[in-house]
């Protein structure tokens, strides 16, 4: 099980998996792929202020057919309490996305510099 943050979505979506390593790629392949309801939250707020083209649903749902991309449902409870211990950022998406994932030290597909810094099961 493999979690992709959103600008990784954005990639994958734009065509642009060659930003991505080939290890990343390949680890990819192997796994089944997620995002967490935050990211596509993300997304429309992304799309709404004009940084994407595409909303939320578009692009979910391209990749769902393409990649198999699913979205998981973990308790929102729990992914909450695991990121009030994330003082790292102040970034709410980040935050939430890093602790949906790291609920089960699930990897973690991102370049995002401070999530690298800070989530030891992050890929890029």
């Amino acid at each position: 099980m493999i979690y992709l943050d959103t600008h990784i979505v954005v990639w994958l979506f734009a065509g642009f998996s060659g930003k991505l390593s080939r290890e990343t790629r390949e680890l990819m392949n192997q796994h089944e792929l997620f995002i967490s309801p935050f990211v596509r939250l993300e997304l429309e707020y992304l799309y709404e202020t004009q940084r994407v083209t595409v909303d939320s649903t578009t692009i979910t749902a391209d990749l769902a057919a393409r990649l198999g991309l699913m979205v998981c449902d973990k308790e929102l409870n729990r992914i909450v309490s695991q990121a009030l211990a994330f003082a790292w950022t102040r970034n709410p998406f980040d935050r939430l996305i890093v602790a949906h994932a790291s609920l089960d030290n699930n990897m973690l597909i991102s370049q995002d510099r401070n999530i690298c810094n800070h989530y030891a099961h992050v890929r890029g």
